[in-house]
């Protein structure tokens, strides 16, 4: 059930990770998974573990639309495909702040694109 920005990006502010759900690019259907983030202010990154060979990713590029979940609120954003290696070197190191450099070396082997999303 939608809930209003602010208290999803209130539940958003203390997870760890938040499930999103895009629509498949030649399927049509809806597709789900958790993932991790960083928020900062209105903005929400999310970086594919496989970079541009992500599934999810090439589904955004195709329908920009993701459905984010986490405690049970829900809300619907436009996605923006960052693909500038400069802007995506930034959100990368985001993450290596947020969960470590390990554990984003660990679980992350391409860096050549990113999501950015408006939560407004």
């Amino acid at each position: 059930m939608p809930v209003p920005v602010n208290s999803l990006k209130e539940r958003i502010s203390r997870a760890s990770e938040i499930n999103i759900t895009v629509t498949g690019r030649k399927s049509g259907r809806k597709s789900s998974r958790p993932v991790w983030f960083v928020l900062e202010g209105d903005d929400l990154n999310l970086l594919p573990v496989e970079g541009s060979d992500t599934q999810w990713y090439q589904n955004v590029v195709k329908n920009p639309r993701i459905e984010v979940e986490v405690g049970g609120a829900k809300g619907e954003f436009g996605a923006i495909p960052v693909t500038e290696p400069a802007e995506v070197a930034v959100i990368a190191d985001k993450f290596r702040k947020k969960y470590g450099p390990g554990d984003v070396k660990k679980y992350y082997s391409k860096f050549d694109v990113a999501v950015l999303m408006a939560l407004k």
